[in-house]
């Protein structure tokens, strides 16, 4: 549609950073083109341990990763190597997409937990504990939270840790948008001693620095779970693609020497984008919670008496915005919309002037 603006997408606006893109380019030009190792390469393993540990502080086993093709892949590698057929699989909505599916097309069953805006989205051991039946075998964790922009605090998931001990489940802790979180230090549950044996460890290099299109990720698992996954990546991958993981070893070894000076830039930028677009929604009379990772504003649309699929559809037809129904992540979702606050200043100003005149149009 000419002239639309897309709040759609969950894709970074910068371009990944030059030291990355010439580590991929010098790859290339010395010839390294062939496969490797199943896990990935050695250096990129070890370099993935040790930024976990140090900004972290989990331990994990370069022989006990694996490098995947983006976090899809190590999302799909768990599900398929845990469930067997009518295991129940708990997905705190709102979620990501993919989560439900996947966990269908690995014969599980998804079961939502709905997490509300109330209580800042966080998953709770009274709404964990509800949801348990004797089937339930493992819970997906995921924090920063895509679509809503909320985050655990160590706390939170200190508060639920009782409740997954004593069912005895396996934690999918999904961690892409670690590294944006802008109230302090992102905190994993696997950094938690109770909680490392247990912990599936999930992230990547697509959001934190703006490397969408290379497809690179890993994952940190028990042992156990490690040499089945490790199979199904082995005969449905072999391994991901080399001169991505060059680019991704590049960007651990680049930032483990100046702090991740140029994510920490990033972040600054998605606060300040986080902050406008809410303040914006609530001064609209749309209530919306104000961001704390990741990328996006979830504000709900039930002041309007709209779901947000009919205020997607309105908004796009007369103004081109693009936002994302709320629906499509979860039933919890009707009333709200995601927007993507990955794309500039100025063109979220625009969206903002032009959300405010369908409002206005619909009073």
């Amino acid at each position: 549609m000419d002239g639309a603006i897309s709040l759609g997408v969950g894709e970074p606006d910068f371009v990944t950073p030059w030291a990355i893109r010439d580590a991929a380019v010098r790859s290339i030009k010395r010839g390294l083109t062939q496969y490797t190792g199943n896990r990935g390469l050695p250096e990129l393993r070890k370099n993935i341990c040790r930024y976990l540990d140090s900004r972290f502080g989990i331990s994990a086993d370069p022989d006990h990763t694996i490098v995947t093709v983006g976090a899809s892949e190590a999302i799909d590698l768990t599900l398929r190597a845990i469930c067997d057929e009518g295991d129940e699989i708990l997905v705190p909505e709102p979620c990501y997409v993919s989560y439900a599916p996947t966990v269908s097309l690995a014969g599980g069953t998804p079961v939502a937990v709905k997490c509300v805006a109330d209580n800042d989205f966080a998953l709770t051991p009274q709404l964990l504990e509800s949801a348990i039946t004797p089937k339930t075998k493992a819970l997906i964790l995921a924090y920063p939270n895509n679509p809503t922009g909320a985050i655990m605090t160590e706390k939170q998931l200190r508060d639920i840790v009782p409740v997954i001990l004593k069912h005895d489940l396996l934690v999918i802790s999904d961690e892409i948008y670690a590294e944006l979180t802008y109230t302090g230090k992102h905190v994993s549950i696997a950094s938690f001693d109770d909680m490392r044996g247990r912990t599936v460890l999930i992230n990547g290099f697509s959001k934190a620095f703006a490397m969408t299109g290379w497809r690179v990720g890993f994952v940190c698992a028990p042992d156990e779970i490690d040499d089945a996954m490790f199979k199904i990546h082995q005969y449905g991958i072999m391994c991901a693609p080399r001169v991505s993981q060059h680019a991704a070893n590049a960007a651990l070894a680049e930032g483990l020497r100046d702090g991740f000076a140029i994510v920490e830039e990033m972040v600054e930028e998605y606060a300040r984008r986080g902050r406008f677009l809410a303040n914006a929604f609530n001064s609209m009379g749309l209530k919306c919670f104000q961001p704390k990772g990741a990328f996006y504003v979830f504000p709900s649309v039930a002041s309007l008496g709209m779901t947000g699929e009919q205020f997607a559809n309105g908004l796009l037809q007369s103004q081109k915005v693009a936002v994302v129904p709320g629906s499509a992540f979860g039933t919890a979702g009707e009333y709200h919309v995601r927007c993507s606050y990955a794309t500039s200043m100025a063109q979220l100003s625009e969206a903002i002037d032009r959300i405010a005149v369908f409002i206005n149009n619909t009073k």
